[in-house]
């Protein structure tokens, strides 16, 4: 009897175990939690079956779960699923769909597939094979696997897929699509491409909203049309539909084969404006100069460029590169005036500008540098330095020849004043001098060599000759000229003149007869204060170097007063005195 009745149990449990379905093999992203399963769900949070042509269950065909087939529908939550073939497995409140799988969600968002996984108690679910994705305002994404959650309203892939919202086509390895916000995280070889340009980066986050695209990595945006103009940042934002780029971690704007750098940098791609600040940098490699500041601006369209807040520039020569400072600089180019195919450069420096170059340094109120045909104009209140030589005047322009790279010659325009110490070694307040209404000063090498001074033409000049016994200099006084023009000659420690016409005079005076006063012009500006002696003086508006001071040579002159005094206390010595009677 107990033997009978324990068949008939076991027996019972085989047939209940061969007729009751097995679990669903779900997806790793679909896996039911080990602790703290949901609870048995409510009649209305189950799926609901709207349509079937057959309602189908073999023992022999999806583990014995029911099955459905043709036209089928089945809804939740108010979200439709159709599909050729649908396997419900009720205990779980899970569904497999097969064939022509489509799922219309409340939010108007559609997914289409070969082939769907569905939970209702999370309300995630996994879409295969072909899988497209509407979402309520168009955007399209495709992809091989989907993976989306009803709850939080979003979905992921991570098998490579497109997004398309109508204007651009984004590629991706991995995508989180937020349908709520419409914002897209992308990671992975992301490119987004509209008619225009294109944007490449490891990870990006897209609005769909706003059309504006984060980044978060290495980035470039190419234009299409001209692959060398682009920007490069590894953070910042970037508007698609305005094509404006905000910049803020090394970041560069390649534009015209220039580069523009800063910290933090704006750029409008439709205006070409752009501007950086923080540690600005405007590199300019076919012209071979680059300039510094702490902000800068750029128009790409006028191929011009502006620095300020303590900007320098550097001209790259292959012997001696030339340097510029002042409160403002600006770079641009322009057709040439003979050649329209042609174009030339231009670098102007406005406020306190300053110049250094190995043989001639430079201030006045502003500059402006022809670059390339090598003319630098110098205006107001104009100072240059060659070796111990001073040139002032109203306006200076310096000519420097484009293959050797030195300065060929000057003109020096209005109140025009030449300055040679006659002795750098030594600390004597001798001074060679020439000025006059305008003068054109011509180099040697890398030394000023000739002067030609025309209009009121004036020199001072110190004046040596040599001792025939001992060979040595000796000097013989020096020489007051004034005329029409003059020409002049700079030698190592001599100023000689050697032409002076045009209602000429000139005298030599010896050194005891002439007073120190009269060896110096009353303008006489000889400047060591404010000289630029190193490329790094121009980062400044003075060095303020402590003044020179010059010991004066007037013991003949003195010498020869005294006995003049001398001889005039004798002479009155010698008149009668008068006495009151």
């Amino acid at each position: 009897m107990r033997l009978f009745f324990f068949l008939l149990v076991f027996i019972s449990v085989m047939s209940f175990a061969q007729d009751k379905p097995k679990p669903a093999q779900r997806d790793p992203y679909l896996q039911s939690p080990v602790k703290n399963q949901p609870q048995q769900p409510k009649p209305e949070d189950m799926v609901k079956i709207i349509h079937a042509d057959e309602i189908k269950k073999d023992p022999q065909k999806y583990d014995g779960n029911q099955f459905l087939t043709g036209n089928v529908q089945i809804e939740h939550q108010g979200s439709i699923l159709t599909a050729d073939e649908v396997i419900i497995y009720r205990e779980e409140n899970f569904v497999k769909a097969i064939g022509s799988t489509r799922l219309q969600n409340t939010d108007g968002s559609v997914i289409t597939a070969g082939e769907m996984e569905y939970d209702g108690n999370t309300q995630k679910g996994v879409a295969r094979k072909n899988v497209i994705l509407t979402d309520p305002k168009g955007t399209v994404i495709k992809t091989d696997i989907l993976y989306y959650d009803r709850i939080s309203n979003q979905a992921y892939f991570n098998t490579g897929g497109t997004i398309n919202d109508g204007k651009s086509i984004t590629y991706a390895k991995s995508a989180t699509y937020f349908l709520t916000t419409r914002t897209i995280d992308l990671t992975g070889n992301v490119k987004i491409e509209d008619s225009e340009y294109i944007l490449e980066g490891p990870n990006v986050v897209q609005n769909q909203n706003t059309s504006v695209v984060d980044i978060k990595g290495p980035t470039t945006i190419t234009n299409r049309t001209n692959p060398k103009n682009r920007i490069y940042t590894e953070r910042g934002t970037y508007k698609m539909d305005t094509k404006e780029a905000f910049l803020n971690k090394n970041s560069k704007i390649f534009y015209n084969d220039k580069t523009l750098t800063g910290d933090d940098m704006y750029y409008n791609q439709i205006s070409g404006f752009g501007k950086a600040t923080g540690n600005v940098t405007l590199d300019d490699p076919l012209e071979r100069r680059y300039i510094k500041g702490g902000y800068g601006e750029i128009y790409e369209k006028k191929d011009s460029a502006m620095m300020t807040k303590n900007p320098y520039a550097v001209k790259i020569l292959e012997k001696d590169s030339i340097y510029f400072a002042s409160e403002k600089i600006i770079s641009y180019q322009k057709p040439d005036s003979l050649d329209a195919t042609k174009k030339k450069s231009f670098l102007r420096a406005f406020r306190k500008g300053r110049f250094y170059k190995s043989n001639a340094q430079g201030r006045a109120d502003s500059l402006a540098f022809n670059e390339t045909d090598g003319v630098l104009h110098m205006y107001t209140k104009p100072i240059l330095w060659s070796g111990e030589k001073q040139v002032t005047g109203d306006k200076v322009e310096a000519y420097f020849n484009t293959e050797t790279e030195n300065i060929d010659s000057l003109k020096v325009i209005g109140n025009a004043f030449a300055i040679s110490k006659v002795d750098s070694l030594t600390r004597k307040d001798e001074f060679n001098q020439v000025k006059g209404k305008l003068m054109t000063v011509y180099y040697e090498g890398n030394n000023i060599k000739e002067a030609k001074v025309i209009g009121n033409a004036q020199s001072i000049v110190f004046v040596d000759d040599e001792n025939q016994q001992t060979k040595q200099k000796e000097r013989i006084g020096i020489t007051l000229s004034s005329c029409g023009i003059i020409g002049a000659l700079f030698e190592e420690k001599a100023l000689q003149i050697v032409s002076c016409s045009i209602g000429a005079t000139s005298d030599t005076y010896p050194m005891s007869m002439l007073e120190p006063s009269k060896r110096k012009f009353p303008d006489f500006n000889w400047n060591t204060k404010d000289r630029i002696r190193k490329w790094q003086d121009i980062l400044v508006d003075s060095p303020n170097y402590e003044e020179i001071q010059y010991e004066a040579d007037n013991e003949l002159y003195d010498k020869a007063q005294e006995a003049i005094e001398k001889e005039k206390a004798k002479e009155e010595a010698k008149k009668p005195k008068r006495v009151r009677k």
